[in-house]
């Protein structure tokens, strides 16, 4: 007979794995917001990935917003509401502010809710390597860990989740003030394509410049084939901003180079995809490091 287990863990919609997944395996989803075309949307329930890049290659601007601590506080108080505990999986802190805001919610509901656990972890993952932390978080929860048990994994596990990325142009990246304007010229020379990952701070850091797509596509799966040496990887993660070939491609050397069969792929959502244009690609596993 299975035992209800008497916390939640939520995440943010950044965690960007798709949306019957999350609700399958009942996760509760904090979402981020976007404007474009002088429209304001929820993350995940806004406009379809097709529509949303269709605008952005069209030349409209995305801009997103954090989660504030109200609405970080009202979605915290429905979890408490049913009586469980909560175990929130956040956005990196090195992105965004929406973890601040989910703590500064946290800290403000455990005097109103004085008997419950309120844990709030800054994952320093963003995309699929939330949904990664997620992924492992939910199994161990499932094995009858507890709380205390899974937050403990979690803090000593999220620097091994590996976030390998390729845009197809930095100019999205730049507007965001998510690289300098100096590294975006130089990435957005005749078919030079950086290659991006998260570091330990949580932050975007260019990394590598390969010469054409085909090249940047081979190179995120090799460093993450060689992160992941000596590592289980029940699973790895790809995301991608409509260019499903190239993740279908990405896929098949990640099954290739790491002998993983374990694989899902899902569309970026639409708030990390505002920073990273169309034509995305990023591979995440577990690894020795970042």
């Amino acid at each position: 007979m299975e035992i209800m287990s008497d916390y939640i863990i939520s995440v943010n919609s950044t965690v960007d794995l798709p949306k019957e997944w999350l609700a399958e395996r009942n996760v509760p989803v904090i979402p981020l917001k976007y404007t474009i075309d002088g429209e304001t949307y929820e993350d995940m329930n806004g406009l379809s990935s097709k529509e949303f890049f269709q605008k952005l290659r069209e030349g409209k601007m995305a801009v997103t917003s954090q989660v504030n601590p109200d609405e970080a506080k009202a979605a915290l108080e429905t979890m408490l509401q049913e009586g469980k505990d909560v175990l929130h999986l956040g956005f990196s802190s090195g992105l965004s502010g929406t973890y601040n805001s989910v703590r500064i919610a946290g800290e403000e509901l455990k005097h109103k809710y004085p008997n419950r656990k309120i844990i709030v972890i800054d994952s320093l993952c963003a995309c699929l390597g939330e949904g990664i932390l997620l992924y492992y978080a939910l199994k161990l929860k499932e094995e009858g860990k507890t709380i205390e048990e899974v937050a403990k994994w979690v803090e000593e596990n999220k620097l091994h989740v590996c976030h390998f990325v390729t845009v197809d142009d930095l100019n999205h990246l730049q507007r965001g003030g998510r690289v300098s304007k100096t590294t975006a010229i130089l990435g957005t020379m005749v078919q030079i394509k950086p290659v991006i990952h998260v570091d330990n701070q949580g932050y975007l850091q260019v990394i590598g410049k390969e010469r054409g797509r085909k090249k940047s596509l081979n190179k995120i799966v090799d460093m993450a084939a060689k992160q992941a040496e000596g590592w289980e990887n029940d699973i790895v993660m790809i995301t991608h901003g409509d260019c499903i070939e190239d993740a279908q491609y990405v896929a098949e050397l990640v099954e290739e180079k790491m002998g993983v069969t374990n694989i899902l792929i899902n569309n970026i959502g639409t708030v990390i995809g505002s920073h990273t244009g169309p034509g995305v690609v990023a591979v995440f596993s577990m690894g020795q490091s970042r």
